[in-house]
């Protein structure tokens, strides 16, 4: 009878183990994908230039996975620098999320690295490298995750349809790297290939002579929506395509991500009303619009039918500052094209901004109503456009509850984004991540922010590992998003709940924000140690480098009186440089100033500097024997150290003052880069020392360019300049 009981709890335990275990085989199915990344050469723009390719292919190959499956993504680095991968949007371990320095280490040339983690949700998603600026050269691609039941009858007639994945993008034959240094530079060459200058001629001629005045007056630069030149739009790698296989009739779900490095896109159809029915990778309640625009590492997935007409009709994607577009063509008949967008308003725009900023650069909102992209401080830019129904967060509703429990410890967090774009440096509350501590977290509290965008710029704030809701007016519908674009002087508010430990980076997805300092991290107080960190202190350190980098420029005038240039190489905070003037005789003869300076304050207009002034010519040719404070003049023979302090004042004129260890006291009042025209910048010097210069420069290139001058010390000049 013992026996009898032991041996049929045996096969039960068995029995049992068995169904665990083909449960779990089952259910736990691994998908593998093998990923070579290498580096090529493409011509997207009448260009060859150089790219990075996953398995031979940019885009990156679609990865697709089901909800339950166990992915398992081999990268294998075959590029002669680090690299990694991150997966947008998805719930991870925090180890698996591609990190270089937060969540692993970077995948080291010639090394192989393996990401495995459970497929828990659905949805259009991305991935990307979180290294450098590789996601610029073609390092992203779609990620889609099925679900694996449809779970609501309204979903039914949705999760049916056929489902194309597109990925956005943009392409420049410039190397990234060059970009991010004009940026900091504050060259306007990408204005003059977009021809969005906003100069004294353009403003004459548009009537706006005054709003310019008064735009630099508040030492502001031109407007604009977005800040480099891309010679391409993609779409799946491509500017055009045709899905002919569809007919008269159909219904299309297009499952659509912003992979672009900097670019929001306008999306409209040409054969009617889109509908959107997820975001970020969670459903919404359908809503119907004539467009929308998709912030930088947004997902939409969107509807639309093709009329039964028999053409075929036009999707078409547009950069915001509408210089370059992509299409996909549906169906096979005669083309229908989609209403083009009109060229932006730029003066409108500085009218309104003019008027929106006060002199300390500070936004004046004059109590207006500024949340969840209600107001689109753009739009009177295009205010033909403004009749259209376009899609904006209040709009979007989540099916299901999202509202959490009022039992749970709240923590409330605030932020504010900052900028400048005289110098491109983007921060939070004044900061960039080389100058903050991470944020801690508790697991399973509710963690509330609320972010106000002081800055003229739209910043899409994405939270890894996790999704967040945004408190749009939906109540306990709220959405739910890893994805915020904050418009410009926006208030919005978005919370999460804190249920996945480690360190998690929360950041601007425009790439160069993100690579000048709008970041920060969220930390779990207590959390485990992450075995791909050996030293996580010493990593930490090597990501902060990366939001502070120094970033050199240098120019150059061979003239027939001489030779005269600047090198500078500039932080976040730091700012060296000199200057020199290089006569062909004695009569002319040298000189040279270096300056070390910090900048100080949120706009950076105010700059203690220690100097050295060097300068050697023969005395007696324009001789002066006193400055206007009626001290001796030493200008033609000096080698003096100096304190001093430079200040931009309104106009954009730099006011500098400086005391050289002797007493001697010199002011000068100098303005660079006064957009005359198009493609002509003029410049002055004058200072207490009775020295004055004037010149005038026409813009021939990127790095070229025909200047004349006159210099009271070194006469009247012309002469080619060359610039870094």
């Amino acid at each position: 009878m013992r026996s009898t009981f032991f041996y049929y709890s045996y096969k039960l335990i068995v029995s049992l183990l068995f169904v665990l275990i083909t449960t779990l085989v089952v259910a736990q199915k691994v998908v593998r994908y093998e990923l070579y990344v290498k580096d090529t050469i493409v011509n997207f723009a009448s260009k060859a230039k150089r790219a990075i390719a996953v398995n031979g292919q940019i885009p990156m190959p679609t990865l697709t996975f089901t909800e339950g499956d166990t992915a398992e993504i081999v990268v294998h680095n075959l590029l002669k620098e680090s690299t990694s991968l991150h997966w947008h949007g998805l719930f991870l371990p925090n180890k698996e999320d591609g990190v270089p320095f937060l969540t692993q280490m970077p995948i080291e040339p010639g090394s192989k690295h393996i990401y495995r983690f459970p497929i828990i949700q659905n949805g259009t998603h991305w991935y990307h490298s979180h290294s450098g600026l590789q996601e610029q050269i073609g390092m992203y691609g779609s990620l889609i995750l099925n679900k694996r039941d449809s779970d609501s009858s309204f979903r039914k007639g949705i999760d049916d349809l056929p489902a194309i994945p597109i990925i956005l993008s943009e392409w420049t034959n410039y190397k990234p790297e060059n970009v991010h240094r004009l940026l900091h530079n504050a060259s306007d060459w990408f204005a003059v290939k977009k021809g969005t200058t906003q100069s004294y001629a353009e403003a004459i001629r548009a009537g706006h002579f005054k709003t310019k005045l008064n735009n630099e007056w508040k030492r502001m630069l031109a407007m604009d929506v977005s800040d480099i030149y891309y010679d391409a739009v993609l779409i799946n790698g491509k500017t055009t395509s045709n899905l002919s296989s569809f007919k008269a009739g159909d219904k299309i779900r297009f499952r659509i991500s912003n992979g672009g490095a900097s670019t929001y896109f306008w999306v409209n159809y040409g054969g009617g009303p889109i509908t959107v029915v997820a975001n970020d990778g969670n459903d919404v309640v359908p809503v119907e619009v004539d467009r929308l625009i998709i912030g930088v590492s947004e997902t939409y997935d969107i509807l639309v039918t093709i009329p039964v007409d028999g053409n075929t009709y036009e999707l078409l994607v547009t950069s915001e500052d509408r210089i370059k577009s992509a299409s996909i063509f549906l169906g096979s008949g005669n083309k229908v094209l989609a209403n083009p967008l009109a060229k932006l308003k730029y003066f409108e725009g500085m009218q309104m901004m003019n008027d929106m900023m006060k002199m300390n650069g500070d936004m004046d909102l004059m109590g207006m109503d500024m949340g969840m992209q209600k107001m689109d401080m753009n739009s009177v830019m295009y205010a033909e456009e403004n009749a259209l129904n376009t899609l904006n967060y209040t709009k979007l509703k989540s099916p299901i509850k999202t509202n959490f429990s009022s039992n749970i410890p709240r923590k409330d967090l605030h932020f504010e984004l900052t900028g400048n774009m005289n110098r491109y440096v983007w921060s939070m509350d004044n900061k960039v991540l080389a100058e903050s501590d991470k944020i801690l977290i508790k697991k399973g509290e509710v963690v509330r922010i609320t972010l106000y965008n002081n800055s003229m710029m739209r910043h899409p704030m994405h939270l890894h590992g996790h999704d967040f809701r945004i408190i749009n007016g939906q109540g306990d519908y709220a959405p739910l998003k890893n994805v915020l674009d904050i418009m410009p002087m926006e208030t919005d508010t978005i919370e999460f709940e804190a249920n996945t430990e480690g360190d998690w980076f929360f950041h601007c997805h425009i790439l160069y924000h993100m690579m000048a300092g709008m970041n920060r991290v969220f930390s779990y107080d207590k959390q485990n140690d992450n075995p791909l960190l050996p030293n996580k202190k010493w990593a930490y350190k090597q990501l902060q480098k990366e939001s502070n980098p120094f970033h050199l420029m240098a120019q150059n005038d061979f003239a027939t009186n001489g030779n005269d240039g600047m090198a500078m190489i500039q932080n976040t905070r730091w700012s060296i440089s000199s200057e020199w003037r290089l006569g062909y005789s004695d009569m002319h003869g040298y000189e040279s100033e270096t300056h070390i300076g910090r900048y100080i304050g949120r706009m950076q207009w105010l700059m203690p500097f220690i100097g050295f002034d060097w300068r050697y010519r023969k005395q007696g040719i324009h001789a002066v024997e006193q400055n206007i404070f009626g001290q001796k003049n030493t200008k033609d023979v000096r080698a003096q150290l100096s304190l001093g302090v430079a200040y931009t004042l309104p106009m954009l004129v730099t006011l500098q003052t400086e005391v050289y260890h002797t007493g001697y006291l010199r002011m000068q009042l100098k303005r660079e880069d006064i957009p005359i025209s198009k493609r002509i910048r003029a410049a002055f010097m004058i200072n207490s020392d009775k020295e004055y210069m004037l010149s005038t420069n026409y813009i021939l290139a990127k790095n070229a360019g025909i200047r004349i001058h006159y210099d009271s010390d070194m006469g009247f000049g012309i002469g080619i300049t060359m610039n870094y």
